[in-house]
């Protein structure tokens, strides 16, 4: 079974966290998410929306970094910003990379995989106010991109075609129209 990673920080984009998380586990994907809680025991959204996760980031440290095929980021300026200084994800991610896990992002996230040079000289997409944040990335503007094990997406209102491209990569074609059959979203 496919194991996939979310990490969350505060100010993460709940359409494009949710949304994943939801799809893929309707795939049969297990879906850990993950972050470092407040005093309440959540992660606050952009949009104030609180979420549980299953687990801290410095719990997922001390995982074997195999446990995880794959590394889900979600977008929101201020998570991803935090994202991004956090060492633990960049250890995460490069793990992923280096083991030929995918990496995803969506959103401003794409930031993150730049700042830890990995998207040099790969086709991206990311929210188009940060097409200019990915390095020497070749941008496309286009809803989803994949890039062999990259796949990146534009925002909020393409993160049910980026859950679905995942599950295609993950799980296949099939999977991916059988989840479809419930939820009927346009593909």
């Amino acid at each position: 079974m496919k194991h996939v990673l979310v990490p969350l920080a505060t100010g993460f984009e709940e359409i494009e966290a949710i949304t994943v998380i939801d799809i893929l586990r309707r795939a049969g994907i297990m879906v850990t998410v993950a972050g470092d809680v407040g005093p309440d025991g959540t992660i606050s959204g952009r949009s104030n929306i609180k979420v549980a996760p299953d687990c801290s980031l410095t719990a997922i440290e001390t995982r074997d970094p195999k446990d995880f095929d794959v590394v889900v980021l979600p977008g929101g300026l201020g998570g991803t910003e935090l994202l991004q200084k956090d060492e633990r994800i960049k250890r995460i991610l490069k793990h992923v990379d280096s083991n030929n896990g995918i990496n995803a992002a969506i959103c401003a996230a794409p930031m993150v995989l730049a700042a830890f040079g990995l998207l040099s000289g790969r086709t991206v997409t990311s929210h188009p106010s940060v097409k200019d944040k990915l390095g020497d990335a070749v941008y496309k503007d286009e809803r989803v991109v994949i890039d062999e094990r990259l796949v990146t997406s534009q925002g909020a209102g393409t993160a049910m075609e980026f859950a679905f491209a995942l599950v295609e990569c993950l799980v296949g074609t099939e999977k991916m129209l059988e989840v479809n059959q419930g939820v009927l979203a346009k593909l």
